[in-house]
């Protein structure tokens, strides 16, 4: 049961960490540097941010989730 765990969470992990990093240094904006201050109701305004943050959230629940589970094989 625990192979398989690993099997899975291992790669999830890798590639959400090396996905979010990707995420922060190429998707991020860079032509306005305010953009940190809009809240959630200017983001349709700005679809680059709009869409940085959505891949950022993306691949940190998915990095928080192959954490999650690798632990869980270590338990298991």
């Amino acid at each position: 049961m625990s192979t398989i765990i690993y099997i899975i969470a291992a790669p999830l992990f890798l590639i959400s960490i090396v996905g979010y990093f990707i995420v922060r240094l190429r998707l991020r904006p860079r032509d306005h540097s305010d953009l940190d201050d809009y809240y959630h109701e200017f983001e349709d305004q700005h679809p680059d941010y709009a869409r940085y943050l959505k891949w950022s959230r993306i691949t940190f629940v998915g990095a928080a989730l192959g954490a999650l589970l690798l632990f869980l094989g270590l338990v298991f």
